[in-house]
């Protein structure tokens, strides 16, 4: 008698965006990209993510007919905490800077990523070596009564931490003793030099530890009650897979994890190794670039918002541009431009189906009035974060935000003076409130391109956008239809100028932005000049993202290649969140403060030793072991493990001297699955 086959695991990938969340059900089933059993999308609630991700997975379960406990693996992608850094959200935090002074503080934009949150310096750190200074955290000691209630968690750097970080770990054993909020140490993110920088990863890193906590919680509840005993995993910012756990201790390691979930997901659906990856969501546009079948890693950290960490990512350009990004008007000009993002906006088809006839009798009456107004088209709403992340608000802010509620509020109505307008900025900054507004996404609806959401009060936001003016006191277009069109042809050509950028980016040229800015302006220019300027992508362009048929459709003239739409584009982040591995790494320094003594930093130990080879050989062993236990804690049973060393050494007097060993074990993975 035949042996009945045993099934293949089934793998769930979910991706929570900051529009939709997505879910895809995918199968080993023998063939090298496996098979998409059922996919779908549902909005992202972010006032309780559970309910957009029940409502993205729900609806696969329902597709496939697959019984939940069949499932043996979910993986999920975000890109919450890279919009968050995009649009300046995230919690209240404290920074504690161990052995720095307020002079470090302008450095590497730390002091502009800090904003209004609070500073403690305290004396203490280490020298190059790992010798201490002396520790005095009195300071921070008398800071927790006020502290306490007004932020949601604390970040830690200490002077050359990642040569021993003995006062980190004090700083964050008293913070937990003391307040029992969530501590993000330096050395725990990052064995690189260079504190400020390192600051700020963690500052970040402190900042998104409640969403992330959130997403996860979320995540897990639904699981639970879907009877889906699987391991969790989330894709990190490099397209590994790490595991819940370790992503909620680390949630800045999941800056770009969508859009790395992304990369791995092109590569799998289209097979192409060499391409231009053009990721387009709701809030951001997402850059990069597959060389021989693997994403390019930025070797100095990713940069979102702005800002540079100390993060290893791919290495990704993030724009503010997407399908509900703000449109707005150039200022003061005659022919006056469309300008987009970086801001999201709640489109208004979105908050018409969401809210019906409170949004769109609204925007009638604005209709109604003889002449434009400023707020015309905008609504503020409440986010429905939990009461706790509203902590320190200013008098003038929580005032305005009593008045804010969970039916959207037209803004000439709310607001009544122009500081009122900054204290509202600053609310949506923190993620309390959501501002709903003209999209991309309208103006898709209006044209009959989009027809998702409720199509009536997106086209009253065309026609009272359509009704500002020029310089020259003339309506800036006669109809919604014609309004509509130049949004989305400004769209696809600020698509156009972004993946040019990048391209130009990765050549190492100057001015990029720039000049593709030229070169898209020639190409769509009916006069083009004296001076004919072409330019064509060496590969072809992936297009993803639910609108990237729409807004991609007229890349090709601008960018002189093809552009690639996958069938499966639209949950492509959900899919290369199932096909990646778990990869981790840990790092050791050998030095030599001393002729003849040999100091090993690695982990949280520092040892001496009195000769290069035995500090060399146990800084082996050390990242090993370091490895294999962060490989397990990521996800993985079955690790294989790559150690390689680096020595710094001069000559003098035709004799090797020591200077430094870098040691290096990276630990890669399947994920385990449930059995």
């Amino acid at each position: 008698m035949t042996a009945k086959p045993k099934p293949l695991p089934l793998f769930l990938g979910i991706d929570t965006g900051g529009t939709y969340t997505d879910a895809v059900l995918w199968s080993e089933t023998g063939s090298p990209r496996g098979k998409v059993l059922a996919k779908a999308k549902a909005l992202t609630t972010r006032h309780d993510l559970a309910v957009g991700i029940s409502g993205a997975v729900d609806a696969v379960l329902e597709k496939s007919r697959t019984d939940p406990t069949a499932i043996k693996l979910v993986s999920m992608s975000t890109t919450l905490a890279t919009n968050a850094l995009v649009e300046g959200q995230g919690g209240r935090v404290a920074l504690v800077m161990i052995g720095f002074s307020e002079t470090d503080l302008a450095r590497d934009g730390l002091k502009t990523a800090l904003g209004t949150d609070p500073v403690v310096f305290c004396p203490g750190g280490h020298d190059v070596h790992g010798n201490a200074a002396k520790l005095d955290l009195s300071g921070l000691e008398a800071a927790f009564p006020e502290l306490g209630g007004s932020v949601s968690g604390f970040a830690v750097c200490a002077y050359f931490a990642t040569r021993n970080p003995a006062h980190e770990i004090a700083a964050r054993e008293l913070i937990r003793e003391k307040t029992g909020l969530p501590v993000t140490a330096s050395h725990e993110l990052s064995a690189k030099l260079g504190g400020p920088r390192r600051a700020l990863t963690t500052l970040l890193n402190a900042r998104l530890i409640s969403m992330i906590d959130r997403l996860v919680a979320a995540t897990e509840g639904f699981l639970e009650a879907r009877k889906i005993a699987a391991p969790l995993m989330v894709v990190r910012g490099d397209g590994a897979l790490v595991s819940a756990a370790f992503a909620r201790q680390r949630p800045i390691e999941t800056i770009l994890s969508g859009p790395a979930a992304s990369l791995v997901g092109a590569r799998h659906m289209t097979g192409l190794d060499d391409a231009v990856v053009s990721d387009i969501g709701g809030t951001t546009t997402d850059v990069a670039v597959l060389d021989g079948g693997r994403p390019r890693l930025d070797p100095e950290g990713a940069t979102v918002g702005g800002f540079r960490t100390m993060v290893e990512a791919v290495a990704m350009r993030t724009f503010g541009l997407g399908g509900d990004s703000e449109v707005a008007l150039e200022d003061g000009a005659l022919n006056p431009k469309i300008l987009l993002g970086p801001r999201r906006l709640v489109p208004l088809a979105l908050a018409g189906m969401v809210h019906g006839e409170a949004v769109t009798v609204e925007l009638e009456r604005q209709l109604r009035a003889p002449n434009p107004g400023r707020m015309d088209g905008r609504f503020a709403v409440r986010t429905g974060v939990p009461e706790r992340l509203a902590a320190g608000l200013t008098g003038a802010e929580a005032k305005l935000y009593e008045l804010i509620g969970a039916v959207p509020l037209p803004l000439d109505r709310l607001l009544t003076s122009n500081a009122q307008n900054a204290t509202l900025n600053r609310l949506v900054s923190r993620g309390l409130v959501h501002i709903s507004g003209f999209t991309p996404s309208d103006a898709a609806h209006v044209l009959g391109k989009q027809a998702n959401w409720d199509a009536a009060p997106a086209r009253l936001g065309a026609e009272l956008f359509a009704r500002k003016r020029d310089g020259r006191g003339q309506a800036i277009a006669a109809t919604p239809e014609a309004i509509s069109e130049r949004v989305l042809l400004t769209l696809t050509r600020w698509s156009a100028e972004y993946i040019l950028e990048t391209a130009f980016a990765e050549d190492g040229l100057d001015g990029a932005a720039t000049v593709a800015h030229a070169l898209v302006q020639r190409a769509v220019d009916s006069h083009p000049g004296i001076a004919r300027l072409s330019v064509a992508l060496d590969r072809p362009v992936i297009g993803l993202g639910a609108s990237a048929p729409l807004h991609y459709a007229g890349l090709p003239p601008l960018i002189g290649n093809g552009c690639v739409v996958p069938d499966d584009t639209d949950v492509a982040n959900a899919l290369g969140a199932v096909v990646g591995q778990v990869r981790v790494s840990a790092e050791a320094r050998v030095s030599q403060p001393v002729e003849g003594l040999f100091r090993l930093s690695s982990g949280e130990s520092v040892r001496d030793f009195t000769d290069e080879a035995s500090a060399v050989a146990a800084a082996e062993v050390d990242v090993r072991a370091i490895a294999a236990k962060r490989a397990k804690d990521a996800g993985t049973d079955s690790a294989e493990i790559e150690v390689a060393t680096e020595f710094s050494v001069s000559t003098v007097e035709s004799q090797r001297m020591f200077i430094e060993a870098h040691v290096v074990a990276v630990a890669s993975g399947r994920p385990r699955i449930a059995v």
